[in-house]
C-alpha cells in the first residue's frame, strides 16, 4: 500500500493511527508494525481502509529486485557487487514465489551452464551472511572467490580447511578445487529470460 497516500488521507480527516487501527479492526501496535515494514495489511484490512476513505486505492507498484551483475560457470565473470542492495545493472519485478526482502539477482552470461541455465537466465538469492553457510553446501550457489569473480556452481567442502570445491552443473565444464570463497548463497529461484519481467534498462 502507498503509505504516503494513506497518511494524506488520515491527515485530511485529522485521524490518528489509533483511530484508523480501531476502524479497520487491528491494534495500534499492528498498525505501527505496518508503518515500520514489519507486517503488511491483510486484504480485509485494505478493504476496510478503502471503505473508510471512500476511495479506490492507488495500485501498488510491484516490488523490484536489483540484478547485481553477471555470473558464469566456465569463464571468470565480474560481479558488480556494489549493487548488492542498490539499483543494480537493471531491475526486475519480484516473482510471486519470493518475498522481495533481502533478495538479490544475477544474470547468467555465456553458455557454459546450458542446458540448465541458458544465457539471460536470472538467478535469485539472498545473501544474509558473509562466508559460506552450512545450508549452501551441496547446492547450486552464486558465489564469489577471493579474486572477486562470481560463479554459479555446486559448492562442496574442500580437502583443506577453508577451501571449497566448485562443481560445474554442466558436465563438460571444468570443476574447481581448493578455492577460497568470500561468500556463497544458495540459488532460491531461476527464471529463463522469456519469463523475466524487466523493469528498467
Amino acid at each position: 500500500m502507498d503509505m504516503d497516500w494513506l497518511r494524506t488521507q488520515m491527515e485530511a480527516r485529522n485521524m490518528s493511527q489509533r483511530d484508523l487501527a480501531a476502524t479497520i479492526g487491528i491494534t495500534e501496535q499492528m498498525f505501527t508494525n505496518v508503518i515500520a515494514g514489519r507486517r503488511q495489511f491483510k486484504a480485509s484490512e485494505v478493504d476496510a481502509i478503502r471503505r473508510t476513505f471512500g476511495y479506490r486505492l492507488p495500485e501498488d507498484p510491484s516490488p523490484m529486485i536489483a540484478v547485481a551483475g553477471h555470473v558464469g560457470a566456465g569463464a571468470h565473470v565480474d560481479l558488480v557487487d556494489a549493487y548488492e542492495k542498490g539499483e543494480g545493472l537493471y531491475r526486475v519485478a519480484c516473482p510471486p514465489q519470493l518475498s522481495p526482502r533481502g533478495i538479490v539477482a544475477v544474470e547468467v552470461e555465456g553458455d557454459s551452464m546450458a542446458p540448465i541455465f541458458t544465457p539471460g537466465t536470472v538467478l535469485f538469492y539472498s545473501r544474509e551472511t558473509i562466508g559460506v553457510p552450512v545450508e549452501a553446501i551441496g547446492h547450486i550457489c552464486v558465489c564469489e572467490d577471493e579474486a572477486g569473480k562470481a560463479w554459479v556452481k555446486v559448492v562442496k567442502t574442500g580437502s583443506q580447511e577453508g577451501t571449497f570445491s566448485l562443481i560445474s552443473i554442466n558436465p563438460e565444464a571444468e570443476n574447481m578445487h581448493g578455492v577460497r570463497l568470500k561468500w556463497a548463497a544458495r540459488v532460491k529461484l531461476s527464471l529463463p529470460p522469456e519469463m523475466v519481467e524487466r523493469v528498467d534498462a
